[in-house]
């Protein structure tokens, strides 16, 4: 098997983002990528009902249309989620819309929620050999989630979110509902507590299976804004929240002369005001639902001070596509080096440890 992270990664940064990344995904599809030894048992958790191998995932925008799933999750990866999926087909935003800040450490992304609709979506994951190299029913070592959004044009987020759900429960572990992303006009208007309580009232009609549903959150709102939205997800019948999405905000000190281009930041200057979400929210939260970290995490001591304030996972999508997938083992020796220094044998001792009081 071609590992294709330690060939490819240096040639694909030769291309423009978006060919390097149509080029890694149509690569990946074809059986060329690497494969992982099997996890340590000191790396798995438990979240929302499922067993993760490790607590690494693969935050959405990579795969957006789930034609690599597989070949992802041999990547080594704890969980891979893919999305944002869309209603019906859109192509996003005109191109350029896809920045590499390496000396950042940092993406600038303005996709607008480009792919192929859940038509497609569907048939893609219907394609998928169940179960994958555990989940929640169907016997999967990597739990696969999907996240969802509402169109550009059209958008009926009541009619939309509950129909996405019941589309894409029959093939996935797990559903996130994309509320956050700064590309979609409107979309970040839907982070108030009022509406996801009448969102996921919605859904749980249209989710007899009880399938679970994650929330993820934008980290430009104010600290006091959490709160609200915690409670309503939690009365809702949410079991999870990801913090956080990508910022609009521009950190001080980017080098980048693409550093003011508009859209969404991740990476390195987004990992502050995420720790900082986390932190917020965890406090708040108390273990009620599940939490994961997504924003800036390049170490294994940014894993273990994640899961440590609160997060029962994290996610991971700047670094892989700046690092490649070799990046995924280097974190989980440091996470375990990490969590020896720190006297943790297990990432469940050391899950919370931190958090606020």
């Amino acid at each position: 098997m071609i590992d294709l992270g330690k060939l490819a990664t240096p040639l694909l940064h030769r291309f423009d983002p978006e060919t390097a990344h149509e080029l890694a995904i149509n690569s990946m599809a074809l059986g060329l990528g690497g494969s992982a030894p099997k996890d340590v048992p000191a790396l798995a958790t438990r979240a929302f009902g499922l067993r993760f191998p490790n607590p690494i995932g693969l935050a959405a925008g990579f795969d957006k249309n789930a034609r690599a799933i597989r070949p992802l999750a041999k990547l080594g990866f704890g969980h891979v989620e893919a999305g944002t999926v869309t209603p019906r087909p859109q192509p996003g935003n005109p191109q350029p819309r896809l920045f590499r800040l390496p000396e950042d450490g940092a993406i600038i992304n303005r996709m607008g929620f480009n792919g192929c609709g859940i038509d497609r979506f569907c048939r893609n994951l219907a394609r998928l050999h169940r179960p994958m190299p555990n989940g929640r029913t169907r016997g999967a070592t990597v739990p696969l989630g999907a996240n969802i959004g509402i169109n550009k044009i059209g958008a009926d987020p009541l009619r939309d979110y509950p129909e996405l759900v019941s589309r894409v429960s029959p093939y996935v572990d797990y559903v996130t509902m994309n509320l956050s992303s700064p590309n979609t006009p409107g979309l970040r208007d839907l982070q108030s507590a009022q509406m996801l309580t009448d969102l996921l009232a919605a859904i749980n009609t249209r989710n007899p299976d009880r399938l679970p549903l994650l929330v993820k959150l934008a980290p430009d709102m104010d600290d006091s804004s959490y709160e609200p939205i915690l409670e309503a997800a939690i009365a809702g019948g949410a079991q999870g929240l990801i913090l956080t999405n990508t910022t609009i905000a521009r950190p001080a000190g980017l080098h980048s002369s693409y550093a003011a281009e508009t859209g969404g930041l991740s990476g390195r200057p987004l990992a502050p005001r995420s720790r900082e979400v986390l932190k917020v929210v965890s406090g708040l939260n108390k273990g009620r639902i599940a939490l994961i970290s997504c924003g800036g995490i390049e170490t294994g001591d940014d894993i273990l001070d994640r899961i440590c304030t609160g997060a029962d996972m994290v996610q991971i999508y700047s670094s892989f596509v700046l690092q490649g997938p070799g990046i995924l083992a280097r974190l989980k020796n440091e996470l375990l080096e990490a969590m020896r220094r720190k006297g943790f044998e297990t990432i469940s001792d050391a899950h919370g440890s931190s958090r606020p009081a």
